[in-house]
């Protein structure tokens, strides 16, 4: 039977990767928590089942997920992932840590010297960051292994290869692996905290490229980088809009921005989809994503999609932003968008690694050039630039005035 090592036993993998695992007859997970020990704990309790509902317009639906089999707290179980890392018996890794689990310092596309766990495994040769684990488990290993990474970011793949091979250069140890890309998407609210049951939409794509070692069900392609880049800029950057716009106009889920501002979230949708080559139909894909996000069955909050804003920007926003002031293309929604990231910093407390420097910097009397500045967030130069600045400051003077006029001001 083959068997998948998973890193990150949260919700979106139960709901994406699992799913898929369920319907791949004769594969099964391991699944490891990274951070919260009482999720391994909690479906160890269940017999490793647990729920997935799947929330549609007309009525939900309930599947029985039984493919992983066996889960690990990394917190207490490190030894032990280690050695599953190194064991044939394995055929893939995936990993859901999120952004900021890569200990990564996204701008230079390298390990974060200044992360404390990257710090301590450069120094001592440990496994407390995940480049540390994989590069030791990868040093301990006879034979290759697929390593895919299914986060939101940038060609994926090849950030997690460099990261692992920088760890492992400054250890004097091999890499012998497979690092595709791979681009994910199911929309998975966040359940009640300690629940092992999770509910999310119908929708679930899951693109990899080519490589050893993957189950049956995803969509494998030479190069994700179309698909990849056409979800991190239309789906992933119009949510980071919806989520900051929502919190400033007290409008708490994607489905309640959506209605309210369904004009600005299409059109965002539209000038994201201007600076892409390759992937989807731009068309179909705007009008799926609408109906997605207004599926008033799908709960899902804005505070969950504005956490991590530092580690979310540069590539949703930031980076087709600064394509966009290249050819001249209209800013109004990417303007509004980083206005309303400023707005929520002011007014509301967001889960973030940079809170202090992103909540100060909002709060300044420049918070534009704050942010240029803000060592933590990549791509920041975009936003020195004289016409992005422009645009911005633009439609921070239009929030004093609120934001459904902010909004309007996005589409003149």
């Amino acid at each position: 039977m083959p068997l998948i090592l998973h890193l990150g036993l949260g919700a979106f993998h139960r709901a994406h990767q699992a799913d898929y695992v369920q319907d791949a007859e004769g594969w099964s997970i391991e699944a490891v928590s990274t951070r919260d020990p009482t999720l391994a704990d909690g479906l160890a309790a269940r017999g490793h089942r647990y729920t997935l509902t799947e929330r549609h317009p007309d009525g939900p639906r309930a599947k029985t997920i039984d493919a992983i089999v066996r889960t690990h707290a990394l917190t207490r179980d490190r030894g032990a992932v280690l050695s599953r890392l190194a064991d044939p018996e394995i055929a893939l890794v995936t990993l859901t840590v999120t952004e900021k689990g890569y200990g990564a310092d996204l701008s230079a596309r390298a390990l974060d010297a200044a992360d404390p766990a990257v710090a301590s495994d450069l120094r001592d040769g440990g496994t407390r960051s995940v480049p540390g684990l994989l590069a030791a488990g990868l040093a301990r290993r006879a034979t290759p292994l697929t390593i895919a990474s299914c986060d939101n970011l940038p060609a994926n793949g090849r950030l997690l290869e460099s990261l692992v091979r920088e760890m492992a250069e400054a250890r004097g140890t091999p890499v012998d692996a497979h690092f595709p890309s791979t681009m994910v998407d199911r929309i998975t609210p966040a359940p009640p905290r300690g629940s092992v049951d999770v509910e999310t939409e119908p929708f679930r794509q899951w693109v990899i490229e080519r490589a050893p070692g993957l189950p049956p069900g995803p969509e494998i392609v030479d190069d994700v980088a179309p698909w990849e880049d056409a979800k991190l800029r239309m789906l992933n950057g119009a949510h980071s809009l919806i989520a900051h716009l929502g919190l400033c106009a007290g409008l708490p889920a994607v489905r309640d921005v959506v209605a309210a501002h369904r004009a600005v979230v299409s059109t965002h949708m539209d000038a994201a989809a201007r600076t892409l080559t390759g992937g989807p139909d731009p068309v179909a894909y705007r009008d799926a994503l609408l109906d997605r996000f207004s599926n008033p069955a799908i709960d899902h909050r804005c505070l969950q999609i504005a956490a991590d804003g530092s580690q979310k920007l540069p590539q949703r926003l930031l980076a087709p932003l600064g394509e966009a002031a290249d050819r001249g293309h209209p800013l109004g929604t990417y303007a509004l968008a980083v206005a309303a990231f400023v707005r929520a910093w002011r007014e509301h407390k967001i889960a973030d690694p940079h809170a202090g420097a992103l909540r100060a910097a909002a709060r300044s009397d420049d918070p534009l050039a704050a942010l240029a500045a803000l060592p933590g967030l990549a791509r920041r130069e975009t936003l020195a630039r004289p016409v992005v600045a422009e645009a911005v400051r633009t439609s921070l003077a239009a929030f004093r005035h609120g934001p459904e006029a902010a909004a309007r001001a996005a589409l003149a």
